[in-house]
C-alpha cells in the first residue's frame, strides 16, 4: 500500500529528475520536423528489436536514437499549419511540425526516453494514454507533474510493458490544447513480430473541428456542433488511400480523442475487433 504522502513524494522526485538543464539540452536527440501531409513510407527499424512498422495515414513515424540500450525520442509541442485538403489550411497546435504528431513505435519491453520541448505560448504536458507506467510519468499537470513551461524541455522515461495501440495527448489545459489538434498515436509492437501479424497495418486518429468559413483557427469552445470530421486532420478529397491486395489481412488502428463520437464504415468489407486501448481482445 502506497500512502498519499509517499505517492506525491515519489512524483516530486521524478519531476525534479525530469527537467532538462541547459547543459543537458545540448545533448538532446534531434527533433525531426515533418510538415508534409502526404503519407510517409515507414522505414524498417534501424536498431533494437525487430517489428513490422505501421503506416500512418497522411502522417509518419518518429525516428529515435539508441543511447545505452534506451530508445530516445524528441517531441516538440508547437503551433503548426496543417493542410486539411489541397487549398485548405488551418492554424493548429501539434508536434514536430504536424497535427496529429508523429506516430511513436516501440517494442514490448523497450526502455523509452521521450524529451518534450514546449514551443507553445502556454505550459503543456504529455499523458501517455492507456499505458502502465510510474505515476510521475503520467503527464497530468497539477497532480503528477508541474507543467512544462514555454521554452523548457522535460524528459519522460518508462518501460513499454504492454503491446497494443495507444495514444498521447496533453493533460494541461487539455480542453484547448486537444481541440487545437495536440494528439498522436503510439504503437507498442509485441516481442514476437509474428504475433497477430498482418500484411497491412494502418493507423489514424479521428478528429473533429469547428472552423468558420474564412477563418483558419478552430473554435476551442465547441462541444458538439463541428463542421469538419477528419482522419489525421485531413478531409476528403485530401485523405490518402489505404491500399491492399485481394486476400491480404489488413489491420486498421484508429483512436478518437475528440469531444464527440465519430462513426466510420468500411464499405463492402467484413472486419472484426481484435484489440482495444491497451491490448488484444483475443489470442
Amino acid at each position: 500500500m502506497v500512502s498519499r504522502r509517499d505517492l506525491f513524494t515519489g512524483a516530486a522526485a521524478l519531476i525534479g529528475a525530469g527537467v532538462v538543464s541547459r547543459v543537458g539540452a545540448a545533448s538532446l536527440p534531434e527533433a525531426v520536423i515533418m510538415q508534409s501531409a502526404a503519407t510517409q513510407v515507414p522505414p524498417p527499424p534501424p536498431n533494437g528489436r525487430p517489428y513490422n512498422p505501421v503506416v500512418t495515414l497522411n502522417g509518419w513515424s518518429l525516428p529515435w536514437r539508441m543511447n545505452n540500450g534506451v530508445k530516445e525520442f524528441h517531441l516538440v509541442a508547437e503551433p503548426v499549419v496543417r493542410e486539411f485538403a489541397p487549398g485548405m489550411k488551418a492554424n493548429l497546435w501539434g508536434y514536430n511540425g504536424a497535427s496529429p504528431g508523429p506516430t511513436i513505435e516501440v517494442v514490448e519491453g523497450d526502455r523509452v526516453r521521450i524529451f518534450v520541448t514546449n514551443r507553445l505560448p502556454e505550459h503543456t504536458s504529455i499523458h501517455w494514454h492507456g499505458q502502465p507506467l510510474p505515476n510521475g510519468m503520467d503527464g497530468v499537470t497539477g497532480l503528477t507533474q508541474k507543467g512544462i513551461q514555454p521554452g523548457k524541455t522535460m524528459v519522460y522515461e518508462f518501460e513499454a510493458k504492454r503491446p497494443g495501440t495507444f495514444m498521447y495527448h496533453p493533460h494541461a489545459d487539455e480542453m484547448v490544447q486537444m481541440a487545437m489538434g495536440m494528439m498522436g498515436f503510439w504503437v507498442t509492437h509485441p516481442k514476437n513480430p509474428n504475433f497477430m501479424k498482418v500484411d497491412r497495418d494502418y493507423v489514424f486518429l479521428l478528429g473533429s473541428y469547428d472552423i468558420e468559413p474564412g477563418s483558419f483557427v478552430p473554435k476551442t469552445s465547441t462541444m458538439l456542433d463541428f463542421n469538419l470530421f477528419t482522419f489525421n486532420s485531413r478531409v476528403f478529397p485530401g485523405i490518402d488511400t489505404m491500399v491492399a491486395r485481394q486476400g491480404e489481412r489488413v489491420r486498421i488502428r484508429f483512436g478518437n480523442l475528440t469531444m464527440t463520437n465519430h462513426p466510420i464504415h468500411l464499405h463492402g468489407h467484413e472486419f472484426e475487433v481484435t484489440g482495444t486501448d491497451g491490448g488484444w481482445t483475443r489470442p
